[in-house]
């Protein structure tokens, strides 16, 4: 455990072993074949896993870990590309008995390419959406790490801060990877309160645009609607893609 906490990289040397981890994965990845990322699948995170493990840590879990280690896609994640669940009861498991995961948002990875600005990963500036991605997951094996390690992680302590940096070069614990907020704003000039236009069932609808997730959520007034304002007006929700909505000027 010493070992994997104290390991440290200086900075070009990690930039190395990164896109040697990116020529890797191109190669023998079924799904990512270029630095742009359209489709993926949990055995590309377990090829990310053991690429990383050989690269950055020594093959230290392929050697020492005695739990299991999962991966998963989600897309339902809005805010974090990334996040590593743990059980509540670490503290009172086994070696063999410990059992994490890491999940990966990967709507972030599809929607990279669309709004134009600079695209920064823990603190590290992308090129492309296999860059986001191995960032994103470089910070979740802190997590997996620092769990192993002392029972517990947190990725605004110091000690998380400093596994990140002597790891991967890491000096910040977000990203600003392009949001459904952004995209709406800048693909589709859309926010949060325009009056919006769009068309259900064939027939035109008018309403305010309340929140943008996957879809936009949309409150068209209805006088028997399920939904009341603070004075009393009455909605309909509808969830609307963003490219079939219109604002209203």
């Amino acid at each position: 455990m010493i070992d994997l906490i104290k390991r440290k990289h200086n900075t070009e040397d990690i930039v190395k072993r990164r896109k040697k981890i990116a020529k890797h994965i191109m190669k023998d990845s079924q799904d990512i074949k270029s630095g742009t990322i359209s489709s993926i699948s949990t055995l590309d995170l377990e090829l990310l896993f053991d690429l990383y493990d050989s690269f950055f840590l020594g093959d230290w879990f392929n050697r020492n870990y005695k739990g299991k280690l999962n991966f998963s896609l989600s897309r339902r994640m809005t805010r974090s590309a990334g996040s590593t669940l743990c059980s509540k009861n670490i503290a009172e498991s086994a070696p063999q008995e410990l059992v994490l995961e890491i999940r990966i948002g990967v709507d972030f990875l599809f929607n990279y390419g669309l709004i134009e600005r600079v695209k920064t990963v823990c603190g590290v500036d992308t090129n492309n959406s296999l860059q986001a991605l191995q960032l994103v997951f470089e910070h979740e094996l802190c997590h997996v790490i620092e769990y192993i390690c002392f029972e517990k992680s947190n990725c605004k302590g110091n000690r998380f801060k400093t596994i990140a940096s002597n790891l991967f070069g890491h000096t910040a614990s977000h990203h600003n990877l392009p949001t459904y907020k952004q995209i709406a704003k800048q693909k589709f000039v859309l926010n949060i309160g325009d009056s919006v236009s769009f068309t259900f069932k064939e027939e035109r609808m008018n309403g305010i645009l309340n929140n943008i997730n996957k879809r936009a959520t949309v409150l068209v007034p209805d006088k028997t609607g399920p939904y009341k304002d603070k004075l009393g007006n009455r909605y309909t929700k509808y969830y609307v893609p963003l490219e079939l909505l219109e604002r209203i000027k």
